[in-house]
């Protein structure tokens, strides 16, 4: 059995949603420099849609239902990952129904962010924050 510091998987879980909105920022401003206001607009809006999710699914995760024994804190993250890809589905159908969107620009940005979760969770099992999957 792998013990697993609660503490440091928060803070590598809200430091993800922090470098997701930092890297949102920063395809939007290359977006409006190679594209103009519209595509930089659409940046945010599909980086956004990530950061969201991922800040909802770290509040649900880690949240007041997170407390107590190993089964209450399986069902947090499994309702957290739920309600984030709720939020994903939500966000991308009320974007792409009422804004005309670059969706070039909104789906780099949205792309861009999804990699910061992949190197944040490889650097987080290496820094031993995370557990390293079992091989079978």
């Amino acid at each position: 059995m792998v013990a697993i510091d609660l503490s440091q998987v928060r803070r590598l879980a809200f430091g993800l949603v922090r470098a997701q909105a930092v890297v949102t920022v920063v395809v939007a401003v290359v977006s409006l420099a190679l594209a103009g206001r519209h595509a930089a607009i659409s940046a945010l809006l599909g980086g956004g849609i990530s950061t969201l999710a991922s800040l909802a699914m770290a509040l649900v995760a880690f949240g007041k239902f997170a407390s107590g024994d190993a089964l209450r804190l399986v069902g947090a993250f499994y309702a957290g990952e739920v309600i984030k890809l709720a939020v994903v589905i939500a966000l991308f159908v009320i974007v792409l129904r009422l804004m005309n969107v670059s969706p070039g620009a909104m789906f780099t940005a949205y792309g861009a962010t999804f990699l910061v979760y992949w190197i944040a969770l490889i650097r987080g099992v290496v820094a031993g924050a995370l557990p390293k999957p079992e091989m079978v």
